[in-house]
């Protein structure tokens, strides 16, 4: 059983790298039928679907104030379960309590960074 843990934890890391390529990629099968399908109909092709077919890189959208909001609360909430599976392991041993509330400082210093900036930049979107 001690073995098993660390391999799952390499298997979940590579899950988490291979799933999301997997999915992309069936999605740019189905699409390449579906244009394989318009072409042999002899329907034309919009210029925008070529162009995005032959594109490699994936769309960054600009920041804005909503979206650091929303990236802010989520890491003052992850800071905040850490402090309480600290809290919560700290009853049994209590040497546990404080290393992990200063784990969960770093998500809390960025959230509260990503809400400021939602904030100072409201005006400006």
């Amino acid at each position: 059983m001690d073995e098993l843990i660390p391999m799952i934890f390499f298997v979940m890391i590579a899950a988490i790298v291979i799933v999301p390529r997997y999915f992309k990629s069936l999605e740019r099968q189905k699409m390449q039928e579906t244009l394989r399908a318009a072409i042999e109909k002899g329907q034309p092709l919009p210029a925008e679907v070529v162009e995005a077919m032959t594109r490699n890189v994936t769309v960054k959208r600009a920041p804005s104030p909503q979206r650091d909001l929303r990236r802010g609360v989520v890491l003052l909430c992850v800071a905040a379960a850490l402090v309480t599976l600290g809290y919560l392991i700290g009853l049994s041993e209590p040497d546990a309590f404080y290393p992990l509330v200063g784990v969960a400082a770093f998500p809390a210093f960025i959230g509260l960074a990503f809400v400021v900036m939602s904030f100072v930049f409201r005006d400006k979107a």
